[in-house]
């Protein structure tokens, strides 16, 4: 009897033509949860290295979405500041 021959495993063909990311971050602030979110889409040339252009996605989305928490962080705590001084 002739053994059963093993089907070839397949391999991916797909092209990466774009890729996305999003960065997420909560952050309790004053007694209140704040979400931010940023997300960004690039289109990639073939020539691209998609490793490397993932790499630099993911370091844009995630420093923007940092520096929208400082800056958010920044205007609450600001706002807090001349809201108590107003009291005075």
């Amino acid at each position: 009897m002739a053994a059963k021959k093993k089907p070839e495993e397949y391999k991916s063909k797909a092209i990466t033509t774009r890729i996305v990311a999003v960065s997420r971050v909560s952050k309790q602030i004053d007694g209140s949860f704040y979400t931010l979110e940023f997300s960004e889409e690039r289109n990639l040339p073939e020539d691209a290295n998609v490793e490397k252009e993932r790499a630099f996605l993911w370091d844009t989305v995630n420093g923007e979405v940092d520096q929208m928490m400082s800056d958010t962080y920044q205007e609450i705590m600001s706002g807090k500041e001349k809201y108590k001084n107003k009291r005075k």
